[in-house]
């Protein structure tokens, strides 16, 4: 009986244990605070990735700075690049934006489970923010 509830013991501390990590992991598909996109965040190698899987209206990359890429669809587009840990929660890399054609250096940050907060700067200095929700 002592071994079952030590058994026991064990397996709530290891899970409780295992919560913060995986509450720090941004993985899974998240709607834009415009609800107009819906990005597909996973792990690329060693850092984090997102790609565009759903656009409202299906765009396509219009503002693309390379002509070539101009009449591509949104869709499959990676928006999110090279995001590597800055800290518990947090994480730096490069945010394309297709409504002007340019990327930023990004930072992104869970705020919640279910909020995430991505900001793009121009020369580290004008930056704007924009929180984005969990969908799964």
């Amino acid at each position: 009986m002592k071994t079952l509830m030590l058994a026991g013991l064990v397996t709530v501390s290891l899970a409780a244990g295992a919560a913060p990590a995986m509450a720090q992991d941004p993985s899974g598909t998240w709607l834009s605070q415009s609800g107009d996109t819906r990005v597909r965040i996973a792990r690329c190698g060693s850092s984090y990735c997102g790609t565009i899987v759903a656009v409202r209206n299906n765009l396509r990359d219009e503002n693309n700075p390379n002509p070539a890429l101009r009449t591509r669809s949104l869709v499959g587009v990676q928006m999110i690049s090279g995001l590597q840990s800055s800290g518990e929660g947090a994480w730096s890399g490069s945010l394309y934006n297709y409504t002007d054609g340019k990327t930023y250096s990004g930072k992104m940050r869970l705020v919640s489970p279910a909020a995430l907060e991505l900001s793009g700067c121009v020369m580290g200095v004008i930056c704007r923010s924009q929180t984005w929700s969990r969908v799964n």
